[in-house]
Order: C-alpha cells, then structure tokens, then sequence
C-alpha cells in the first residue's frame, strides 16, 4: 500500500482552483519570469486523462513513439487508424504491457492494452482497443495524515474505428471512444466531493502512399495525418462548472520503407505532435481573466475555441506556439521478416516539458506469432515514467494473409 494522495489529487486541485503566482510578467517576452534570473519559466500544456497519448506499443515504442506513417502495426488505433485499411492480415490480435515508475520501485502501477482488427472486405476493415491505466492501492490521508480510506485509482478507454480504403492508396479512418477516470472519487478537496470523470472523442485519420525507387532499392513513401481525441472537457466534480481538455492532438508523419533485397529492409520514420489545446496564461498576465470571475480564461474556452485557438494563443508569439511541437524519429531493420532491430528519439523543448529520450528494441516473428520488446534511456533530468523500463508486446495473425 502506497501513500501518494497528494500525487493523485494534484490534477483534482487543479480543477477546482485558479494557479496564482508571485512571478513576474514580461509582456515584451510574453512569459512569467524568474524574478532573479530573468529566464521564462516552463509553460507546459495541461490536460485531463492525459493517458490517453501514452504510446501503449512496444514495437513503436522503440522507435522513439514514432507511429502516425508506419505500415499497419499493433498501435494502429493509437496512431492513426486508417492504416488497418492496408493491414497485411485479416484478422489480428495484440496485447502490450507496460510498467509504469518501475525505476522509483512500483509493481502494481501500469498500463495494459489490447486490440484487434477484422477485414470486412478489400476496401473496409473494423477495429477495436481497450486501454486500461491502473495506479496501484492508494492510502488517502488528509492534512494531518490521518487515513481517510483505501482506493484503487485507475483509467481506461474504449474505442471502435471503422478504416475504408478511398483508392488504391490513399484511405481514411473513423475511431469513436468512450473514456473513464477515476483518480479519487470519493475524496474531497478543499470542501469539495471528488467524482469520476466520463467522457467521448472522436479520431479522424487519412494514409497515403506511393512507390519510390532509389537508385537500385525499391520501396514505398507513406504519410499519414491524424487528428485524436476531439471530445467533450471533462470535470472530477459535479459542483463546479470548471471543465477540463482532453489530450486533442494533430500528428503528421512520414515514413519510407526501403527494401535492400530479399532478406533486408529498413524503415525511417519522422512524426510531429502539438496538442490541441490552450495554452496557459495566469496571474500576473494582464489578460489572464477578463472577465473578473478568478478563473483562468483558457480554462474556460470551449472545445472550438479550444482547437481553434491552440496554434495562435501562446502568450510567447509564434516562437513559443513552436515550441508546442514535439518530434519523434525512428529506425527499424528487418532481416528476413523474422528479425528486427529498432532504435528511436524523442524530442520536447525545455519550456514545455523538457522530455527527451532514447530507445532501443527488437522483434521476433515466427510464422502467426511476433513479440516486441523496448527498452526507454532518458538523455535528460526530468524523469519520465518509463525510465529504464521495459516494455513487452505479443501480437498473433489469426487470419489469412491480404494481397494488397
């Protein structure tokens, strides 16, 4: 039994508070400012059920989370689901496991996830995943310490994506999903009754590609686009109106597929991320509430208004809505479809989050049969919850294979 009330309640305290700061607002930077130093202080993106961008893939998640272009894989209704339209069989199941703060001693903290999808015909294939995030047993105390009672906090999603194929290239996908948080319900915070959070989003997703031929190796050049998690803000309290983000985020990648001969190939793969969502401003920020009421104005926009306005609201100008995005790039080889070696990094500027890391990995596959395991090195100090960590994934084809 771990005692982590405070970690778990942060983001309920969150909701039901306005930030205020004694920093020091620069309107020529558009920052707050450490008021001995001078430098902008980090202004990361917060929003709820933030499990929902966790790459639950092993395969790709050694290739730095690289995923939107691959060639259909395990994660596809992660990434972008439009590419079960060209999936290679017919009907395959994959399950991934991911421990979750291994490195600081946690084993009952993880993320599970299982999916699947069925080819109707040539142009039309079905999908299904579930992703389940457990936080382990909970020991709530209040201010005293004293316990409060026991929980066991957790999260999932359910989504169905319906991928057609629009010509021989090009194809589009449809994901629906359901989404439940449960961080703390019955616990209050400052006087008020914590609940689960509910809510739905929609992902909308498109694939393309073509062949190339470079010098004597031929291949093929994929892109992919894929807007996830467009849903309805959530709330951990039914007596507040202050509602919360979810993780909305558009992703464009590409990804080339080079075959050397018959027993070589290898995969390079580039993705960009930015979340779409607000971006923060409060106190002392001259226009951090408008309107009087003490509450943050990006927290009170609209989903709309939200999207919308998320890639021209940084306080910090163009230069700041730039650092909003994030860059993976992997690597894969294959020797003779059975083998591959993977390797992979993902870049976040310092002011939003500061996550960079490398990773490793490799896959086996044996006829139906093929397991993937990866491995997170961290290149910087801010922690991440994979540090060090290991990550296993099994996928089996149970149908027969498509000729594309």
């Amino acid at each position: 039994m771990k005692n982590y009330t405070q970690y778990l309640l942060l983001f309920a305290f969150i909701s039901l508070t306005t930030i205020g700061t004694s920093q020091v607002w620069d309107p020529t930077d558009g920052c707050l400012k450490e008021t001995m130093d001078g430098d902008c202080l980090s202004n990361t993106l917060l929003t709820a059920v933030p499990f929902l961008r966790i790459n639950p893939d092993a395969r790709t998640g050694a290739m730095g989370d690289v995923g939107i272009a691959l060639n259909s894989n395990e994660s596809a209704m992660h990434f972008n689901a439009s590419k079960l339209a060209f999936a290679e069989n017919d009907l395959s199941v994959s399950a991934t496991y991911s421990p979750w703060l291994n490195a600081i001693g946690l084993r009952d903290v993880y993320l599970a996830y299982l999916s699947g999808h069925k080819r109707i015909n040539d142009l039309q294939t079905l999908a299904m995943d579930i992703r389940f995030f457990s936080l382990g047993s909970i020991e709530f105390t209040d201010v005293n310490g004293t316990v409060t009672g026991n929980a066991r906090p957790r999260e999932y999603a359910v989504s169905l994506a319906y991928a057609r194929k629009l010509s021989e290239k090009f194809a589009a996908g449809l994901t629906a999903k359901y989404i439940y948080s449960n961080l703390a319900s019955g616990q209050q915070v400052n006087g008020i009754q914590i609940t689960a959070a509910n809510s739905f989003a929609v992902d909308l997703s498109f694939k393309y590609h073509h062949d190339v031929t470079l010098g004597d190796y031929s291949g093929q050049l994929n892109y992919g686009l894929a807007v996830t998690n467009l849903g309805a803000k959530v709330t951990y309290t039914r007596e507040l109106e202050i509602r919360d983000f979810l993780p909305s985020n558009i992703g464009f990648g590409t990804a080339l597929d080079l075959n050397i001969d018959d027993y070589n190939s290898f995969t390079l793969a580039v993705d960009i991320n930015k979340l779409l969502v607000p971006t923060p401003v409060y106190a002392p920020a001259p226009d951090w509430d408008t309107d009087g009421n003490n509450i943050a104005d990006f927290r009170e926009k609209n989903l709309i208004e939200g999207v919308l306005g998320s890639f021209t609201d940084a306080p910090g100008g163009f230069s700041e809505e730039l650092e909003e995005l994030n860059y993976s790039i992997g690597l894969e080889y294959w020797y003779d479809k059975q083998f591959a070696v993977r390797a992979g990094y993902y870049y976040e500027t310092r002011n939003k989050g500061d996550r960079r890391f490398l990773t490793i990995g490799f896959g086996l596959r044996y006829n139906t049969l093929g397991m993937n395991i990866s491995y997170l090195v961290p290149t910087t100090l801010q922690r991440n919850p994979l540090d060090n960590t290991l990550r296993f994934g099994f996928t089996i084809d149970l149908g027969q294979p498509v000729d594309q």
